[in-house]
C-alpha cells in the first residue's frame, strides 16, 4: 500500500499578523505550514513562527515568483497554496484529504467563495473564480505579475467544496486592493512594452459594468453587490489611468525617483 501524499500548506502574507492569528489554527491536520513573507512590517513573521510555520522572507516582486518561491522550499507531495483573507471549509478538508493522491489528477481547481462588503456573493463573476491552488509540488509553475496563472502538467481536476475568501470588508478596503493591484497591472503592461490606448479609460468601465452587473448577474446580489460592479468600473478607469502615467514616466519624459526604472522584458479586484 503506497503511503499517504503529505501536504504543505504555502501562504503568501504580507502584513497578515491579524488574518493569521485566525488563519493558522486551521491547519492543524496539514503536514507543514510554509510562510512567504514578501517583507512585512507587523508582527506577521513572528506570529508565523510561533505556530510553528516555516517562513522563508522574499522581497515581494510579484505574485507569481512568490508561489513559486513557495513550491521551490515546500516538503509536501502536495502544496495547497492559501492566501491569508482565505478560510479552509470542513467540506474542503474533508475532501482534499480523501482526494488527493487516490486519482491521477496532478491539480485541482478550488472554488472560491468571496465575501464582500459584508456579505457573501454569489455572483457578480465571483462565481467563476476556481482558480488551479492544489497542486503536486513538483508538476506546477506560475506566470503572471498580478493576477498569476498556473500552468500543470498533467490533468486538471475540480474539487466541489472550497474556500471562502474574506475579502473587501469595506469600500476603504476596496480602494487600498485597487490601488495597489493598479499599479502592479499597469507596471506589468509597460515592463511588457504595451502602451496604453487612448480609448481605454471611456470604454473599459462601462464594459466592466455591464459585464459585471448584467451579464454576470450582480444585480441579483442586491446593494452591496451593485456597490462591487460600479468599485470594479472605478478601478478599470483607475488602472487606465495608472497605466498612461507610468508609461509617460518610463517613455516620456524623466522617472521620479520612487518609481522604479523602467526595464522593457520579452516575455479587477477581489
Amino acid at each position: 500500500m503506497n503511503a499517504r501524499p503529505t501536504l504543505t500548506v504555502a501562504i503568501i502574507a504580507q502584513n497578515e499578523a491579524r488574518n493569521l492569528a485566525e488563519l493558522l489554527p486551521s491547519f492543524r491536520w496539514a503536514d507543514e505550514i510554509l510562510v512567504v513573507d514578501g517583507g512585512s512590517r507587523d508582527e506577521t513573521v513572528a506570529l508565523a513562527r510561533r505556530h510553528g510555520c516555516r517562513v522563508i522572507e522574499r522581497r515581494f516582486d510579484h505574485f507569481a515568483a512568490q508561489r513559486n518561491c513557495a513550491l521551490q522550499h515546500a516538503h509536501g507531495d502536495w502544496v495547497l497554496m492559501i492566501d491569508a483573507d482565505e478560510r479552509p471549509t470542513e467540506r474542503f478538508v474533508r475532501e482534499l484529504r480523501r482526494r488527493i493522491g487516490s486519482e491521477s489528477a496532478a491539480a485541482y481547481r478550488v472554488p472560491i467563495r468571496s465575501r464582500i462588503f459584508g456579505r457573501a456573493m454569489r455572483y457578480a463573476g465571483t462565481q467563476d473564480d476556481r482558480p488551479i491552488r492544489l497542486v503536486q509540488r513538483d508538476g506546477a509553475h506560475w506566470t503572471g505579475d498580478v493576477h498569476e496563472v498556473c500552468q500543470v502538467v498533467g490533468r486538471v481536476a475540480n474539487l466541489a467544496a472550497g474556500l471562502e475568501h474574506c475579502t473587501l470588508p469595506d469600500v476603504s478596503a476596496f480602494f487600498a486592493k485597487m490601488h495597489r493591484y493598479t499599479a502592479l497591472a499597469a507596471r506589468a503592461r509597460v515592463d511588457q512594452g504595451i502602451p496604453p490606448q487612448p480609448w481605454e479609460p471611456w470604454l473599459g468601465p462601462p464594459r466592466e459594468l455591464f459585464r459585471r452587473l448584467v451579464w454576470k448577474l450582480g444585480v441579483l446580489d442586491g446593494p452591496a453587490g451593485w456597490a462591487f460592479c460600479a468599485l470594479s468600473a472605478l478601478s478599470v478607469w483607475v488602472g487606465a489611468r495608472e497605466h498612461r502615467r507610468q508609461w509617460q514616466l518610463c517613455h516620456g519624459g524623466a522617472v521620479r525617483e520612487h518609481v522604479l526604472p523602467c526595464v522593457v522584458s520579452q516575455g479587477g479586484v477581489a
